[in-house]
Protein backbone atom coordinates (compact mmCIF):
# COMPACT_ATOMS: atom_id res chain seq x y z
CA UNK A 1 0.00 0.00 0.00
CA UNK A 2 1.39 3.37 -0.93
CA UNK A 3 0.22 6.33 1.49
CA UNK A 4 1.44 8.97 3.79
CA UNK A 5 0.64 7.13 6.49
CA UNK A 6 3.40 4.08 6.00
CA UNK A 7 6.50 5.37 7.43
CA UNK A 8 9.50 3.51 8.74
CA UNK A 9 8.79 0.24 10.95
CA UNK A 10 10.81 -0.69 14.06
CA UNK A 11 10.21 -4.13 16.18
CA UNK A 12 9.14 -2.80 19.86
CA UNK A 13 8.96 -5.57 22.42
CA UNK A 14 7.59 -7.75 19.38
CA UNK A 15 5.38 -5.26 17.84
CA UNK A 16 5.91 -4.57 14.64
CA UNK A 17 5.76 -0.28 14.87
CA UNK A 18 5.01 2.30 12.24
CA UNK A 19 6.66 5.54 12.55
CA UNK A 20 7.77 8.64 10.62
CA UNK A 21 11.42 10.61 11.81
CA UNK A 22 12.84 13.83 10.44
CA UNK A 23 15.50 16.33 11.67
CA UNK A 24 18.41 16.39 13.61
CA UNK A 25 18.50 18.20 17.17
CA UNK A 26 17.37 17.36 20.45
CA UNK A 27 14.65 14.38 20.35
CA UNK A 28 10.81 14.88 20.58
CA UNK A 29 8.31 12.22 20.18
CA UNK A 30 5.01 13.26 19.28
CA UNK A 31 2.43 11.00 20.26
CA UNK A 32 -1.29 11.21 18.83
CA UNK A 33 -5.06 11.08 20.07
CA UNK A 34 -7.47 8.18 20.16
CA UNK A 35 -9.84 8.97 17.14
CA UNK A 36 -11.01 6.66 14.81
CA UNK A 37 -9.16 6.33 11.78
CA UNK A 38 -6.41 8.25 13.49
CA UNK A 39 -2.74 8.15 12.90
CA UNK A 40 1.00 9.76 13.25
CA UNK A 41 0.60 11.21 10.13
CA UNK A 42 -3.00 12.08 10.18
CA UNK A 43 -2.25 13.91 13.95
CA UNK A 44 1.26 15.19 12.83
CA UNK A 45 1.52 15.84 9.18
CA UNK A 46 1.10 19.77 9.61
CA UNK A 47 3.77 19.63 12.25
CA UNK A 48 6.04 17.24 12.10
CA UNK A 49 8.04 18.76 8.76
CA UNK A 50 8.45 22.30 10.56
CA UNK A 51 9.81 21.00 14.09
CA UNK A 52 11.98 19.04 12.54
CA UNK A 53 13.78 21.64 11.70
CA UNK A 54 15.25 22.22 14.63
CA UNK A 55 14.66 18.67 16.17
CA UNK A 56 14.96 14.81 15.11
CA UNK A 57 11.20 14.58 15.99
CA UNK A 58 9.60 10.90 16.14
CA UNK A 59 6.02 10.36 15.53
CA UNK A 60 4.96 6.50 16.40
CA UNK A 61 1.78 4.99 15.73
CA UNK A 62 0.79 3.35 19.55
CA UNK A 63 -0.45 -0.16 19.39
CA UNK A 64 -4.18 -0.54 18.52
CA UNK A 65 -3.38 2.65 15.97
CA UNK A 66 -2.80 3.41 12.69
CA UNK A 67 -0.05 1.08 10.71
CA UNK A 68 1.37 -0.55 14.25
CA UNK A 69 0.51 -4.59 14.61
CA UNK A 70 -2.11 -5.24 16.73
CA UNK A 71 -1.06 -8.98 18.50
CA UNK A 72 -4.03 -11.06 18.98
CA UNK A 73 -5.07 -10.70 22.90
CA UNK A 74 -3.33 -7.41 24.06
CA UNK A 75 -5.07 -5.37 26.39
CA UNK A 76 -5.32 -2.52 25.93
CA UNK A 77 -4.76 0.29 28.82
CA UNK A 78 -2.50 2.66 29.89
CA UNK A 79 0.18 0.40 31.22
CA UNK A 80 0.46 -1.32 27.29
CA UNK A 81 0.46 2.21 25.63
CA UNK A 82 3.26 3.70 28.08
CA UNK A 83 5.23 0.14 27.59
CA UNK A 84 4.74 0.62 24.42
CA UNK A 85 6.10 4.14 23.96
CA UNK A 86 8.99 3.47 26.40
CA UNK A 87 9.73 0.66 24.50
CA UNK A 88 9.92 2.83 20.96
CA UNK A 89 12.03 4.96 22.83
CA UNK A 90 14.81 1.82 23.63
CA UNK A 91 14.47 0.03 20.14
CA UNK A 92 14.70 4.21 18.29
CA UNK A 93 18.02 4.25 20.91
CA UNK A 94 16.49 7.39 22.73
CA UNK A 95 17.66 7.48 26.74
CA UNK A 96 15.50 10.76 27.35
CA UNK A 97 13.26 12.85 24.78
CA UNK A 98 10.31 15.71 25.28
CA UNK A 99 6.90 14.17 24.88
CA UNK A 100 3.75 15.41 22.65
CA UNK A 101 1.00 14.43 23.58
CA UNK A 102 -2.62 15.37 21.50
CA UNK A 103 -5.90 13.97 23.48
CA UNK A 104 -5.60 10.84 24.46
CA UNK A 105 -1.99 10.90 23.82
CA UNK A 106 -2.15 13.71 26.53
CA UNK A 107 -2.67 11.41 29.26
CA UNK A 108 -0.14 8.70 27.82
CA UNK A 109 2.81 11.23 28.16
CA UNK A 110 1.72 12.31 31.16
CA UNK A 111 1.66 9.40 32.49
CA UNK A 112 4.97 8.20 31.25
CA UNK A 113 6.73 10.94 33.08
CA UNK A 114 5.32 10.36 36.33
CA UNK A 115 6.14 6.34 35.99
CA UNK A 116 9.81 7.47 34.64
CA UNK A 117 10.53 10.86 35.04
CA UNK A 118 14.44 10.52 34.24
CA UNK A 119 13.53 9.50 30.74
CA UNK A 120 11.66 12.82 29.86
CA UNK A 121 12.74 16.04 29.19
CA UNK A 122 9.70 18.63 28.78
CA UNK A 123 5.96 18.16 28.06
CA UNK A 124 3.79 19.69 26.10
CA UNK A 125 -0.07 18.16 26.69
CA UNK A 126 -2.53 19.49 24.02
CA UNK A 127 -5.88 18.94 24.78
CA UNK A 128 -4.70 16.38 26.89
CA UNK A 129 -6.76 13.79 29.33
CA UNK A 130 -4.80 12.68 32.29
CA UNK A 131 -7.09 14.27 34.87
CA UNK A 132 -10.82 13.63 36.21
CA UNK A 133 -13.62 14.99 33.96
CA UNK A 134 -16.63 14.20 33.13
CA UNK A 135 -17.41 12.59 30.12
CA UNK A 136 -18.46 14.85 27.58
CA UNK A 137 -21.11 13.90 24.64
CA UNK A 138 -18.25 14.89 21.78
CA UNK A 139 -16.04 11.91 23.93
CA UNK A 140 -18.49 9.43 24.03
CA UNK A 141 -19.46 10.13 20.33
CA UNK A 142 -16.11 9.48 19.42
CA UNK A 143 -14.89 6.44 21.05
CA UNK A 144 -18.47 4.89 20.38
CA UNK A 145 -18.02 5.84 16.43
CA UNK A 146 -20.24 2.88 14.23
CA UNK A 147 -18.00 2.92 10.54
CA UNK A 148 -20.14 5.52 8.40
CA UNK A 149 -19.04 8.31 5.88
CA UNK A 150 -22.14 10.28 8.07
CA UNK A 151 -21.22 9.24 11.21
CA UNK A 152 -16.80 10.20 10.39
CA UNK A 153 -19.33 13.69 8.78
CA UNK A 154 -20.35 13.90 12.53
CA UNK A 155 -17.40 13.86 14.29
CA UNK A 156 -15.60 16.20 11.85
CA UNK A 157 -18.42 18.62 13.23
CA UNK A 158 -17.47 18.10 16.83
CA UNK A 159 -13.36 18.01 16.18
CA UNK A 160 -12.76 21.72 14.77
CA UNK A 161 -14.08 24.63 15.42
CA UNK A 162 -14.64 25.97 11.95
CA UNK A 163 -15.89 23.38 9.90
CA UNK A 164 -15.01 24.82 6.67
CA UNK A 165 -11.11 23.57 7.92
CA UNK A 166 -12.87 20.47 7.48
CA UNK A 167 -13.38 19.26 3.90
CA UNK A 168 -15.24 15.97 2.15
CA UNK A 169 -11.72 15.21 1.46
CA UNK A 170 -10.20 14.77 5.05
CA UNK A 171 -13.58 13.15 5.97
CA UNK A 172 -12.75 10.21 3.45
CA UNK A 173 -9.77 9.67 4.11
CA UNK A 174 -10.26 9.38 8.03
CA UNK A 175 -13.76 7.22 7.08
CA UNK A 176 -11.50 5.26 4.80
CA UNK A 177 -8.54 4.95 7.17
CA UNK A 178 -11.36 3.82 10.08
CA UNK A 179 -12.84 0.52 7.93
CA UNK A 180 -9.43 -0.93 6.62
CA UNK A 181 -8.96 -4.48 7.92
CA UNK A 182 -8.46 -4.26 11.85
CA UNK A 183 -8.60 -1.15 12.77
CA UNK A 184 -12.06 -0.85 13.81
CA UNK A 185 -12.00 -4.02 15.84
CA UNK A 186 -8.92 -2.70 17.78
CA UNK A 187 -10.57 1.00 18.38
CA UNK A 188 -14.07 -1.22 19.33
CA UNK A 189 -12.07 -2.97 22.12
CA UNK A 190 -10.59 0.20 23.54
CA UNK A 191 -13.53 1.99 24.96
CA UNK A 192 -16.68 -0.22 25.00
CA UNK A 193 -19.33 1.36 26.77
CA UNK A 194 -20.19 2.47 29.43
CA UNK A 195 -17.24 5.28 28.98
CA UNK A 196 -16.59 7.68 31.37
CA UNK A 197 -14.29 4.13 33.47
CA UNK A 198 -12.10 5.16 29.93
CA UNK A 199 -11.64 8.50 31.18
CA UNK A 200 -11.14 7.39 34.24
CA UNK A 201 -8.75 4.80 33.25
CA UNK A 202 -6.29 7.69 31.44
CA UNK A 203 -6.01 9.70 34.82
CA UNK A 204 -3.02 10.22 36.10
CA UNK A 205 -3.33 10.06 40.31
CA UNK A 206 -3.07 13.89 41.06
CA UNK A 207 -0.37 13.60 43.77
CA UNK A 208 1.81 11.89 40.75
CA UNK A 209 0.68 15.28 38.73
CA UNK A 210 2.19 16.98 41.34
CA UNK A 211 5.56 15.83 41.39
CA UNK A 212 6.23 16.36 38.28
CA UNK A 213 9.62 18.53 38.38
CA UNK A 214 9.25 18.87 34.26
CA UNK A 215 8.42 22.19 32.29
CA UNK A 216 5.73 21.57 30.88
CA UNK A 217 3.55 23.46 27.68
CA UNK A 218 -0.12 23.04 27.90
CA UNK A 219 -2.58 23.92 25.32
CA UNK A 220 -6.18 23.76 24.78
CA UNK A 221 -9.03 24.97 22.38
CA UNK A 222 -11.77 27.32 24.26
CA UNK A 223 -14.33 25.69 22.24
CA UNK A 224 -13.18 22.06 22.35
CA UNK A 225 -15.79 20.03 22.43
CA UNK A 226 -14.38 16.47 23.06
CA UNK A 227 -11.56 17.60 26.12
CA UNK A 228 -12.60 20.01 28.39
CA UNK A 229 -10.89 23.33 28.63
CA UNK A 230 -10.85 23.04 31.77
CA UNK A 231 -8.76 20.25 32.49
CA UNK A 232 -6.09 23.02 30.99
CA UNK A 233 -6.95 24.73 33.65
CA UNK A 234 -6.59 21.94 36.29
CA UNK A 235 -3.52 20.48 34.84
CA UNK A 236 -2.01 24.43 35.56
CA UNK A 237 -3.11 24.14 38.97
CA UNK A 238 -0.96 20.57 39.04
CA UNK A 239 1.72 20.90 37.36
CA UNK A 240 4.54 23.40 39.05
CA UNK A 241 6.61 24.26 36.05
CA UNK A 242 4.33 24.46 33.91
CA UNK A 243 2.54 27.74 31.32
CA UNK A 244 -1.02 27.73 29.39
CA UNK A 245 -2.13 28.80 26.42
CA UNK A 246 -5.57 28.56 25.22
CA UNK A 247 -6.53 29.31 21.90
CA UNK A 248 -10.04 31.08 21.25
CA UNK A 249 -12.69 29.91 17.97
CA UNK A 250 -10.34 26.60 18.52
CA UNK A 251 -11.94 22.71 18.67
CA UNK A 252 -9.68 20.32 19.85
CA UNK A 253 -7.67 19.87 17.02
CA UNK A 254 -4.83 23.14 17.88
CA UNK A 255 -2.31 21.68 15.75
CA UNK A 256 -4.57 21.19 12.97
CA UNK A 257 -6.85 24.80 13.53
CA UNK A 258 -3.86 26.98 14.47
CA UNK A 259 -0.81 25.41 12.63
CA UNK A 260 1.25 28.24 12.61
CA UNK A 261 0.86 29.17 16.44
CA UNK A 262 1.20 25.71 17.71
CA UNK A 263 4.36 25.22 15.51
CA UNK A 264 5.91 28.35 16.94
CA UNK A 265 4.81 27.80 20.30
CA UNK A 266 5.96 24.26 20.59
CA UNK A 267 9.31 24.69 18.65
CA UNK A 268 10.00 28.06 21.06
CA UNK A 269 9.26 26.69 24.31
CA UNK A 270 11.18 23.15 23.17
CA UNK A 271 14.19 25.19 22.09
CA UNK A 272 14.95 26.88 25.33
Amino acid sequence: MDSPELGQSINVGGIATNYHHAGDGPPVVLVHGSGPGVSAWTNWRLNLPVLAERFSVYAPDMVGFGFTERPEGIVYDLATWRSHLLGFMDAVGLERASLVGNSFGGGLVLSTATVAPERVDKLVLMGATGVSFPITPGLDAVWGYEPSYDAMSRLMDLFAFDRSLVNEELTRARFEASIRPGFHESFAAMFPAPRQRWVDALTVPEDDVRALTHETLILHGRDDQVIPPANALRLLELVDRSEAHLFGRCGHWTQIEHTDEFNRLVGAFLAR
